[in-house]
């Protein structure tokens, strides 16, 4: 409980730490669509502003000739209407002639404009002041307005700044309503990683798939395939766990009874015998514990290493490795291999499979018991469409085809016709199947041309992406 606690501890602190880290989703979401949403209010905002300056300027043209047209008509003003008129605060110039040239109306006692004027729009720079213009021209005067063009740029600027001013106070409502609405979007997907933080270790049921979008499903589809995977790895690992409990109490507990008939032994001929069968049943603990180990070593599902190996160099040790066990059965192997076969897997394992195979036919071959032919082991290593094929025969009882699947169980024995036991433990066929799976392969059983049985593994061709060393 204290480790499952830790877990999920250290899983909260990774997703508090993955949420307010560089790589969090909702803040590369909130900074893409935030920086979207600035370039188009940029892009608005800037239209808008350069379209409201050229509007504004175009409005006041349109006064500047409004202005001049409705003075063509003006008479000569007398001198002290004139002064009542001239105001600093006036942005306008307002010049008026007669056809002769003679002044009749001007806003300024001295007008910063040159006396003549050219008919239409103009702009003029005047002792280092820019000033935009209209005449109008009818028989008898000449009408001239015209105002300052920085005047005209400040009051366009407002008028522009005041129609973005709404754009720039809206910019921190949207980024707010972008954050609320990217954290609504994952929040399925927060849930989902909610729901798998607070998993315990022993909670492997398949994560809600209700109410979550469809770009999320085949995640945590996956993600629940994974933990079917799991579960069934963690149920195969206990079921071992306890199966293996369970055969190994049965050796120990015979090699403490052979310890006690040692001890209890009287004379030197009871001590040899007692000495001869605690050695027998070390030696099959041993085995045991070695086929143990080799069997979890060959976890399902996973892949074996692709190194360059010779497997029928393979093949020839793991036969030497039961030339022992033959010699206290008094059979015989023999071995049809090519002098060399590159391929690629994992010695050990294979090295293990062809010695489980071998040692099963030992066991179970001939009727040595009975006093009747002694075992005899064909090991062959052939090739057939690129695939290695590894046979072992032996002419013992074999097994029944209705039977010949499930002794590939774990720790599964059958009582061999003739009394052929050989007190096996079970798992060197179990062995075989999950080392040739590890590999991509296969392993059967058949009846042997010998009379008994025929263990066959089939390893698949090697591909070009893994050539032969």
């Amino acid at each position: 409980m204290a480790a499952t606690s830790e877990l999920n501890r250290r899983d909260a602190m990774s997703a508090a730490h993955g949420d307010g880290g560089a790589k969090s989703l909702r803040l590369r979401l909130f900074a893409f669509l935030l920086g979207l949403a600035a370039v188009a209010a940029v892009g608005v905002g800037g239209a808008t502003y350069f379209s409201v300056r050229a509007e504004a300027d175009a409005l006041f043209d349109y006064q500047l000739r409004q202005m001049a047209l409705s003075l063509r008509d003006q008479g000569r003003i007398p001198d002290a209407d004139r002064a009542a008129l001239q105001s600093g605060e006036f942005d306008y110039v307002v010049q008026v002639w007669s056809v002769d040239g003679v002044e009749l109306y001007s806003t300024l006692p001295a007008p910063p404009l040159p006396p003549r004027a050219v008919l239409g729009y103009s702009t003029a720079e005047v002792a280092g002041k820019r000033w935009r213009s209209f005449s109008a021209a009818t028989p008898l005067r000449i009408v001239q307005v015209a105002q300052p063009l920085a005047v005209r740029t400040r009051l366009a600027a407002a008028a522009a700044g005041r129609s973005v001013l709404p754009i720039v106070v809206a910019a921190p409502l949207v980024a707010l309503a972008i954050w609320w609405l990217v954290g609504a979007s994952l929040a399925p997907l927060a849930r989902v990683a909610g729901a798998a933080r607070e998993r315990r270790v022993d909670q492997l049921a398949p994560l809600p798939l209700a109410g979550l979008p469809s770009e999320v499903t085949p995640l945590v589809r996956s993600f629940n395939a994974l933990l079917e995977r799991l579960d069934a790895a963690f149920v195969a690992q206990r079921d071992f766990v306890a199966d293996a409990a369970h055969e190994l109490r049965s050796p120990l507990t015979a090699l403490k009874l052979q310890l006690g008939l040692l001890r209890g032994a009287g004379d030197a001929a009871e001590r040899d015998d007692a000495i001869a069968r605690l050695a027998t049943g070390i030696d099959r603990a041993q085995r045991l514990v070695e086929q143990l180990l080799a069997l979890a070593r060959a976890e399902p599902g996973a892949a074996a290493p692709q190194l360059p190996i010779d497997l029928a160099e393979v093949l020839r040790a793991a036969a030497a490795d039961s030339q022992a066990l033959a010699a206290a059965r008094g059979a015989t192997i023999t071995v049809d291999a090519p002098a060399t076969l590159p391929w690629r897997g994992d010695a050990q394992s294979l090295r293990s499979l062809a010695r489980n195979l071998v040692d099963n036919a030992l066991l179970h071959g001939g009727q040595v018991d009975h006093g009747g032919t002694a075992p005899q082991v064909a090991l062959s290593l052939t090739t057939a469409e690129g695939a290695a094929i590894i046979r072992v025969d032996d002419n013992g009882p074999g097994i029944p085809p209705a039977e010949r699947e499930s002794a590939f169980d774990r720790f599964r024995r059958r009582a061999q016709g003739g009394g052929a036991g050989g007190g096996g433990s079970g798992l060197g066929l179990a062995i075989v199947r999950r080392v040739a799976e590890q590999h991509g392969g296969s392993a059967t059983l058949a009846t042997s041309p010998q009379g008994g049985l025929r263990a066959e593994v089939r390893l698949p061709p090697m591909t070009a992406a893994d050539p032969a060393p």
